[in-house]
């Protein structure tokens, strides 16, 4: 199938609309009339700007209240049309959208609204035009697309078809069963693809604030699209999305999501999609430091058992390695950790994650339009693979298994001084924290990219505000990242953002074996400390015995508990916006600890305000 972009979906001018769409590699271009409107130049400009990148103008859209009114309105619609007619000849364009009459004035006669069609599809039959006739779900008469299809069918022309609107029909809660058992596939003029959240509200509401691409929300777009395959549909399909994130964001990284939306809709609709390489673990997560910046985080990392294991041979890199946990300081000037470092502070500017299939890798993200990162490396040392991640970060590849670690070939081993390590084993999961322009984006990029199952959101309760979290999860569980975003300015993730000056990973998780253990090696300052009230609520709610309940109060330890199993955890305090927080999972339990999360960003509020003095 061909792939398209209605201009109302993307932020910007119609310049920038146009060259965003055909860099990221849609075949053709949907012009929204106010964006034509209020074009400072010619339709014929538009026209070739439109040649000049490649995009074919696939229609001209919305023509509003059109059907079904009596005079003058008629006789006013027609004449409107008409002069539609010529701005598309103009603009190069072959068909014309047409939503169904919400005016007051309109009649509820469908005999009439098919004969209005029937006489403007014959206009356009001498002009080559093709008509498209859609049910806008707040259509005052017509809000479903089954009714579009008995007027369409009334009107019995051969320039006139219905159009398709994925949004359009599962608000209203329509079946396919139209569209499989009835609609001939040359009468259908245009398919537009959106997704949505699932929610209950006024669908004109929802229709205008809350529309996603594919794959971003709840509605059965999969489904949709294969019936369409089935039919043997191989048109455009086009998004015509509105929503508030979409137009104050980079129009380009906008349609990169949608172009990434239709290939993963290719996929899941396609009977041979293309093999999907297995993320199998975290390698290594790079933090960005210079000089002394990083002395807070080093110091926190030894307290929580890290040491310098490992050198870079030719860089200002230092490797702390605990159990199977491997993270990277990076001090190289010359480097991407330094631009980040330039930009953001001390953070994390890089993860690394482990595949089977590092040549499928590579391929996947190339077809899925990411930007591949050109690293530096030196003669005889490894040139990992990179692409661009969330923010302003990098995401590398390595191939596991294999030979040998990135360590053994770029890093010289360290004498050690005995062994400081605290019983850590591996990253359990690390949160990313992102503006809500972002949020969707995010989660889509491990979705469609790495093929990681995407949870439903969830609202954390901040005392300033609700931060709206969701995870990321590679299908073995070995990779889980919450996603985090949040509109209250003083929350824990805006705050976050603020000290970062973007989005990032906030939040590191380690997993062990013994808690209690872990906890008592590291230093009781390093903590974050829990209210005693939480403890009582402990007591009432699961009444765990006296003496574990005091370990755990002593210690900071919070705990949560399901038909599955237990989950104990801790967290410490936050060095440069970073937290990191060491958990022991019993049993199957397979949550974070949600029930906790207020208790954690009430406490590190209370630590935000004492060390800012407000």
């Amino acid at each position: 199938m061909k792939t398209a972009l209605a201009t109302v979906t993307i932020s910007g001018s119609l310049q920038e609309k146009l060259r965003a769409a055909a860099k990221a590699g849609f075949d053709g271009i949907e012009i929204f009339e106010n964006d034509l409107t209020q074009f400072d130049g010619t339709p014929r400009d538009v026209r070739q700007m439109a040649d000049d990148l490649g995009l074919e103008i696939i229609a001209l859209q919305p023509f509003r209240d059109f059907e079904a009114m009596p005079e003058p309105w008629r006789t006013q619609n027609f004449y409107r049309a008409q002069r539609k007619f010529e701005l598309m000849h103009e603009l190069g364009t072959k068909r014309m959208l047409i939503c169904s009459n919400v005016s007051p004035h309109v009649i509820d006669d469908r005999d009439r609204a098919a004969a209005d069609l029937h006489e403007l599809a014959e206009m356009a039959r001498h002009e080559g035009f093709m008509i498209g006739y859609e049910a806008l779900a707040w259509g005052r008469y017509v809000a479903d697309y089954d009714v579009a299809w008995d007027i369409v069918k009334r009107g019995d022309h051969p320039n006139l078809g219905i159009i398709l609107d994925s949004f359009h029909m599962f608000a209203r809660g329509n079946t396919l069963d139209v569209l499989r058992d009835e609609i001939p596939l040359e009468k259908i003029a245009l398919v537009q693809v959106a997704d949505a959240p699932s929610l209950q509200m006024e669908v004109l509401h929802y229709s205008r604030h809350f529309r996603c691409f594919p794959g971003q929300g709840d509605l059965p777009v999969v489904e949709f699209v294969q019936c369409l395959r089935d039919k043997g549909f191989d048109d455009y399909l086009s998004h015509e999305i509105f929503n508030d994130e979409f137009r104050s964001s980079s129009p380009l990284e906008k349609a990169v999501d949608g172009m990434r939306s239709l290939i993963w809709l290719d996929e899941q609709t396609t009977a041979t999609p293309p093999p999907q390489p297995e993320i199998t673990d975290v390698e290594f997560i790079e933090f960005a430091v210079e000089g002394d910046s990083g002395a807070e985080l080093e110091q926190l990392l030894q307290n929580l058992g890290f040491h310098e294991t490992h050198k870079h041979r030719s860089k200002n890199v230092s490797l702390m390695r605990q159990g199977d946990i491997n993270l990277v300081l990076n001090r190289e000037p010359l480097s991407q950790a330094h631009e980040h470092y330039q930009a953001h502070g001390v953070s994390v500017c890089a993860l690394a994650f482990a595949t089977t299939d590092l040549s499928a890798m590579l391929a996947r993200t190339e077809r899925y339009r990411s930007s591949r990162f050109a690293n530096q490396a030196g003669p005889g040392e490894l040139n990992i693979p990179a692409i661009r991640g969330i923010g302003d970060s990098l995401v590398y590849f390595v191939e596991r298994p294999g030979n040998f670690r990135f360590f053994d070939i770029d890093f010289v081993p360290l004498n050690e001084d005995g062994n400081s390590a605290v019983g850590l084993q591996r990253i359990d999961h690390f949160g990313q924290t992102v503006s809500n322009t972002d949020f969707l984006s995010a989660s889509f990029f491990y979705k469609s990219l790495f093929g990681f199952d995407v949870e439903a959101s969830t609202d954390l309760p901040d005392i300033y505000g609700l931060v709206v979290s969701r995870v990321a999860k590679s299908k073995d569980g070995r990779v889980r990242i919450p996603i985090n975003m949040t509109a209250a300015r003083e929350a824990s993730a805006q705050r976050f953002i603020h000290k970062s000056k973007g989005s990032g990973v906030q939040q590191i998780a380690f997993s062990c074996d013994d808690i209690f253990a872990s906890a008592e090696a590291v230093s009781a300052d390093q903590l974050l400390p829990m209210p005693e009230n939480y403890y009582r609520d402990l007591d009432a709610r699961f009444a765990l015995d006296p003496e574990l309940l005091q370990r755990m109060r002593s210690l900071n330890i919070l705990y949560d508990r399901n038909d599955d199993g237990e989950f104990f955890h801790f967290y410490t305090r936050e060095a440069h916006g970073v937290f990191f927080e060491v958990v022991q999972r019993t049993g199957s339990y397979d949550r974070y600890g949600e029930a906790n999360s207020h208790i954690r960003m009430a406490s590190q509020a209370r630590q935000y305000r004492r060390e800012e003095g407000v």
